[in-house]
């Protein structure tokens, strides 16, 4: 492809981790293509992106911007003078790096950013991870020239015109997991003869998942059975004691796992939440897996990601009521039944999409070259 100097791409967006690791593999993926292209994030300052993306290799900026609460919240009283700086630093920040193009990929940074890049006439590319669209993608559907969906029926909240469907890209390094093993089993101390559940809330942590296992802590304590828990540094100190009381040896207890791709590696089972980018991670490491859908989202759309694969016999279902309950005795219960895990196995591996984030990354190629 000819062109006349060094492409600039700027990337918008993160919170968590389903917004930051699927742009990190955007950008990972349009080098591959181009490794001269030069590449600035753009990040919500003290959220997950501001840490990950410098240890990925790539320049971030920090704008102050945050989240509405919906309820009343004194929060609130700064959100106008946050969103009103963060526009100021928007513009300096497109003005000074002069990007060819610009990706939002959802977040709360996103939007002053592509906004500013919006202005300027700088085509935008859209990446929207679930099947319900985020109010800043959709605020920012109308400046994009191309909205990459990972789900049908997008339509209800895109002009169809400018809707692709690539699927949702996922961590480079989830995409070959079995070459992995020796490593895998030393970094989490483990030993290979066991049998290994990985509970993983996201990024951030999940207080169901966390509650459940604390509550059923007693039923855990097998010989043959490991727990690999990511509970979240918010939920760390709290666990770790109930499980340091409990005297049990084969927990491991982790605030985040930064090496996913091992902890997927060594997991004969998954027990995790359903946000649109676990659910695509999950479909390209193909292990067997409980979903418990977070209640606290937007049009409870956890739950229609997790009912899209349990419809398919590719993984089952715990609701969040019932974590308590029911969660730990499913979780013992499937990692006996080989034959279930099988299946499961089989099945949601059939769902994983390998290529999304090439695909995206072609959309973008597109773009650049109408220019």
């Amino acid at each position: 492809m000819h062109k006349e100097h060094t492409y600039r791409i700027l990337i918008g967006g993160g919170g968590t981790g389903g917004h930051v690791f699927p742009a990190i593999a955007i950008a990972d993926a349009l080098k591959e293509t181009d490794p001269d292209m030069e590449f600035l994030f753009v990040g919500a300052l003290g959220k997950l992106e501001m840490e990950k993306v410098p240890e990925a290799g790539y320049s971030i900026a920090g704008i102050p911007v945050a989240g509405f609460q919906r309820r009343l919240t004194l929060k609130n009283l700064t959100f106008f003078y946050k969103l009103a700086v963060s526009m100021v630093r928007s513009r300096r920040i497109v003005g000074s790096f002069s990007p060819d193009l610009a990706v939002g990929v959802g977040g709360y940074a996103s939007g002053p950013i592509l906004k500013a890049a919006a202005r300027k006439g700088i085509p935008i590319l859209i990446q929207e991870q679930n099947s319900y669209a985020g109010m800043t993608n959709r605020l920012l559907a109308r400046s994009a020239s191309t909205i990459c969906v990972a789900y049908e029926n997008m339509e209800r909240y895109f002009p169809a015109e400018k809707i692709v469907l690539t699927g949702n890209p996922v961590r480079k390094n989830l995409l070959n997991l079995s070459s992995n093993s020796e490593e895998a089993y030393r970094e989490f101390a483990i030993e290979k003869d066991k049998k290994v559940c990985l509970v993983v809330g996201g990024s951030l942590g999940a207080r169901t998942l966390n509650r459940s296992f604390m509550e059923g802590l007693e039923k855990l304590g097998r010989e043959d059975l490991v727990l690999l828990w990511q509970c979240g540094k918010h939920y760390h100190n709290e666990v770790k004691e109930r499980v340091d009381a409990s005297g049990l040896k084969n927990i491991r207890v982790l605030p985040f796992i930064s090496r996913m791709d091992l902890a997927y590696e060594v997991a004969d089972l998954i027990v995790s939440r359903a946000g649109a980018n676990t659910i695509s991670e999950l479909g390209v490491v193909g292990k067997p897996v409980i979903l418990v859908p977070s209640p606290n989202v937007s049009e409870d759309h956890q739950t229609h990601n997790a009912e899209s694969l349990v419809s398919k016999g590719a993984a089952l279902l715990v609701r969040d009521v019932e974590a308590g309950s029911f969660l730990v005795d499913r979780m013992l219960r499937l990692m006996d039944d080989q034959a279930e895990k099988e299946k499961l196995s089989q099945n949601i591996r059939q769902l994983g999409i390998f290529d999304a984030s090439q695909a995206i990354a072609a959309e973008v190629k597109k773009l650049l070259i109408k220019q």
